[in-house]
């Protein structure tokens, strides 16, 4: 795939250009993903359903009162 990439007058990239052959087997590809996906969807059990209704009733009430994703992975690794 030969991609030309475009970009500003400062040299930021700002978009991608994808020849129309390669774009077409990309969206074919795609297609296929989306159609394994939805093959493969599956229901929530109940008390699953209810646990991330709670934790989101919880967020939802104080969504300040949670933590950086990475700083507290980095505390876990560096108490390990």
């Amino acid at each position: 795939m030969t991609l030309q990439f475009i970009h500003d007058n400062k040299g930021n990239t700002t978009g991608v250009f994808i020849p129309i052959e390669d774009w077409q087997t990309l969206k074919a590809k795609y297609e296929e993903l989306l159609k394994e996906e939805a093959q493969s969807n599956i229901e929530l059990l109940p008390w699953q359903k209810q646990i991330l209704d709670e934790r989101l009733s919880d967020y939802y009430k104080n969504p300040k009162d949670v933590q950086d994703f990475n700083k507290t992975i980095d505390d876990i690794k560096k108490s390990l």
